[in-house]
């Protein structure tokens, strides 16, 4: 008879048998809250970007045109503006061709569609 077949297996196995895993779960979260994090930073960023791009293209059609753009449409059609529409939506508000537009960047949240009842908000 082996004198190591009757022995229980201690507390201490059991657990160390659990700490690879648990290891692994903790590592596992902690990688998923910097995805989340370096996400949430690369959509400020953009949003920056399309803001400082509205701002140059609203300037650049004064400059050359001596008005502002009268739609956000005539700025993606001769001013070459592009954005992500599934991402961000832009308030644009015309007072007059010589009054500088009333102009926000809004993030959507994830339910937003881009499209409602077949117009572009």
């Amino acid at each position: 008879m082996n004198r190591f077949d009757h022995q229980k297996p201690h507390i201490g196995r059991k657990f160390m048998s659990f700490l690879p895993i648990a290891a692994f779960l903790l590592l596992f979260l902690l990688f998923l809250r910097g995805v989340g994090t370096v996400s949430q930073t690369t959509l400020e960023k953009q949003q920056e970007s399309l803001e400082t791009a509205l701002s140059r293209s609203i300037s650049q059609c004064y400059a050359v045109e001596g008005a502002y753009p009268p739609s956000l449409e005539y700025l993606e059609e001769h001013y070459g503006l592009l954005y992500d529409k599934d991402v961000f939506f832009i308030d644009y508000q015309v007072f007059g061709s010589n009054i500088l537009p009333d102009v926000r960047v809004l993030r959507r949240t994830p339910g937003d569609s881009p499209i409602m009842n077949g117009n572009r908000p």
